[in-house]
């Protein structure tokens, strides 16, 4: 039984932190949608097959089997690490951006950041995303899910590449001067 609320706890806690904060920036009247840096329909279809493939694994975890074969239990212990880690560097991720986060590119000028997670990684709640929808992957071991979460990797990393071009183009020299010293994953 905690398993599953384990499970459960983490995207709906992530999710309450990303809509109520939108909410509380927008009494500060900080828009936190941005626009996509990708064709919309692209971008957006990529952020909602993400939440479906964390639907994927809460349901997993609550006993909707969604499995072909049996996930051998350390291949579950390792997804729910990727799970535990993923979502924790989108919610350091997140808390480090502060009045800077934005779904999409920003629409007015924000702050560069580069302290924090950010020091190590130009892109750590991208990481995050991509540890969640590995742990999906592993923990159900459905071909689709699979299927999906290579599709979303491939659109965030598109994503990932148009919003680096919108940061160099706004922050100029020192966006480069972080890239050369930062990677943009790891």
């Amino acid at each position: 039984m905690m398993e599953p609320l384990f499970v459960t706890l983490f995207p709906v806690g992530f999710l309450i932190v990303v809509f109520g904060g939108g909410e509380l920036s927008r009494r500060k009247h900080i828009d936190t949608g941005g626009d996509a840096p990708i064709g919309k329909v692209l971008f957006l279809s990529s952020k909602y097959v993400m939440l479906l493939l964390w639907a994927a694994m809460v349901m997993h975890s609550w006993g909707v089997n969604l499995s072909f074969m049996r996930v051998p239990a350390s291949l579950r212990w390792v997804a729910l690490c990727c799970w535990v880690s993923g979502f924790m560097l989108l919610f350091i991720g997140r808390f480090g951006l502060g009045e800077a986060f934005r779904i999409g590119s920003p629409r007015e000028r924000t702050e560069l950041k580069v302290d924090g997670l950010f020091r190590f990684s130009r892109n750590p709640m991208y990481l995050g995303v991509y540890a969640t929808l590995f742990a999906s992957m592993l923990y159900t071991l459905n071909p689709l899910v699979f299927v999906m979460g290579i599709f979303v990797v491939a659109v965030h990393h598109k994503i990932v590449l148009a919003e680096e071009q919108f940061l160099r183009t706004v922050f100029g020299e020192q966006y480069a001067e972080y890239s050369h010293r930062v990677r943009r994953y790891l």
